[in-house]
């Protein structure tokens, strides 16, 4: 497979939720789903954020044989889930996943408490799927870890709300650099519509940006 390939097989549902299209099916941060989604073979739940871990959504997409891995607290609220934490690593359905850090650096709630503090365990993910690894971000500032991930798709928040500004998505792109980025994290309420538009004007490399179903 590769990345454009694999992009071809990715859903935007919205926010910071997606579909990759199997075999196998698998999910992040599923939230406000629509109709009756394909069921998962695996979910991937970044942090305990009632946007990100929805109990509902999550119970709509799971099977017998669905597995739930999920960071911060969020495998607390979800029935089945496997609790991971940054450096955990795990093969479901064929697919290697990797738990990687996720946090605020200069977005705060209270002066000194950053929206996603660096010890809540929240995380991203790395999926290599056919051999294309698919890094999705999560709620996430530009971090020092990036510079130590490798992979062909990233999935990055722009909003600038509780995650990285598009000018700081940029630089994350750089450090990264993928074979395609493709923005989240904005509209419905969150930054503006326009901001993956704005992310694939300024970033030098290719940028898919993907129409929310």
């Amino acid at each position: 497979m590769t990345p454009e390939e694999l992009v071809q097989k990715l859903h935007w549902l919205g926010h910071d939720s997606f579909r990759l299209d199997g075999p196998p099916v698998v999910y992040f941060d599923p939230w406000k789903l629509r109709g009756k989604p394909p069921v998962a073979d695996l979910v991937l739940v970044t942090h305990e954020h009632f946007d990100h871990c929805s109990p509902e959504d999550v119970a709509k997409v799971s099977g017998p044989n669905t597995v739930i891995l999920a960071g911060g607290n969020a495998a607390g609220q979800l029935r089945g889930a496997r609790a991971v934490r940054p450096g955990d690593r795990v093969t479901v359905a064929g697919v290697e996943v990797e738990a990687v850090p996720a946090y605020n650096v200069n977005k705060f709630r209270a002066p000194g408490q950053p929206f996603h503090p660096k010890n809540a365990g929240h995380v991203g993910y790395v999926v290599t799927v056919k051999g294309v690894r698919l890094y999705f971000a999560g709620d996430t500032d530009a971090i020092p870890e990036m510079a130590q991930i490798a992979c062909d798709v990233a999935l990055l928040p722009v909003s600038g709300t509780y995650v990285m500004t598009v000018e700081e998505a940029v630089e994350a792109a750089r450090t990264l650099n993928p074979a395609i980025v493709v923005p989240m994290h904005y509209g419905a309420g969150i930054g503006t519509p326009r901001d993956g538009e704005r992310f694939a004007a300024l970033y030098p490399g290719r940028t898919v940006v993907l129409r929310a179903m």
